[in-house]
């Protein structure tokens, strides 16, 4: 009970609060008028709002083929035959993931910078001045430069998926692969993907539903600019919210954006019980 009246408290009131007040000319703390639908009106001709989901769908694919790295970096590091060997690199590899979000992303935005930025130092240095660019503040370049932070990609959730899913694969499978004269790349697409199928739709709708909260970076890094080049959904209800000071729109596109992430998520959990059950008559 003690845990029920918790999350009630500050779970799910200020949810269904949020949800309640898109339906009003919001001013907390002052008296609110009701205008029903009139925000959710105001949504569907905001063109801002949805070329911030245009942005994040961009974003979503790139982060998808980003796995080829981390997919890369974990069946190299499974072929070590020393154990200490794979535990050092294992551990250098993972250990980006405790730096705190907020110091990668400022890392990365003292590496854009126009004038003082290491990537146009070195590209001057090296006789490639002329490729130097504002590249957090440039339209056609923000974007990109906000989805190549973390790169190479490899110290996150992927990896480590990768990486345990190749480990409990039995020994016995590869060495009968071997004395078969299967090479390398024919058995990652007839052994390593096929068995990793599970934890890839996992990753996949996870990574969806991540993406729909994703702002953090974005935040820190461009604020949404230039000219919105980088706006995403969780920028745009904040600007409405605290820049422009409407907190109903606002409301109302946190309710939308939860909607999504709503019916996302129930999607994610009938298709693994849709998994365990057909494993389960499998057995």
């Amino acid at each position: 009970m003690p845990l029920i009246v918790v999350l009630a408290l500050f779970q799910y009131y200020p949810a269904f609060s949020g949800i309640f007040r898109s339906f009003y000319e919001w001013n907390p703390g002052m008296e609110s008028t009701f205008i029903g639908l009139d925000n959710f009106s105001r949504m569907m001709d905001d063109e801002i709002w949805w070329q911030s989901f245009k942005n994040l769908g961009f974003i979503f694919a790139f982060g998808v083929v980003a796995w080829v790295i981390p997919l890369f970096a974990a069946e190299l590091l499974v072929t070590l035959r020393s154990q200490r060997a794979q535990f050092v690199y294992r551990t250098l590899l993972i250990v980006p993931m405790a730096f705190p979000g907020v110091v990668t992303a400022l890392v990365w935005s003292f590496m854009y910078h126009p004038n003082n930025g290491v990537i146009n130092k070195v590209l001057t240095a090296v006789g490639l001045g002329s490729w130097a660019q504002n590249w957090a503040g440039d339209p056609s370049f923000a974007l990109w430069s906000l989805l190549f932070i973390g790169f190479p990609f490899i110290a996150g959730l992927p990896f480590l998926i990768f990486y345990s899913t190749l480990q409990n694969i039995p020994k016995e499978l590869f060495e009968a692969a071997a004395l078969d004269g299967v090479d390398r790349v024919r058995r990652f697409w007839s052994i390593d993907l096929p068995l990793m199928a599970r934890q890839v739709k996992l990753l996949f709708f996870l990574a969806v539903i991540h993406t729909l909260q994703y702002g953090f970076m974005a935040y820190i890094v461009t604020a949404g600019g230039p000219d919105n080049a980088t706006m995403v959904p969780v920028l745009r209800m904040i600007n409405v919210a605290f820049q422009g000071q409407d907190w109903g729109y606002a409301a109302t596109l946190s309710t939308t954006l939860f909607l999504f992430t709503m019916v996302l998520s129930t999607v994610v959990v009938f298709v693994k019980r849709s998994d365990s059950s057909t494993n389960a008559k499998g057995l």
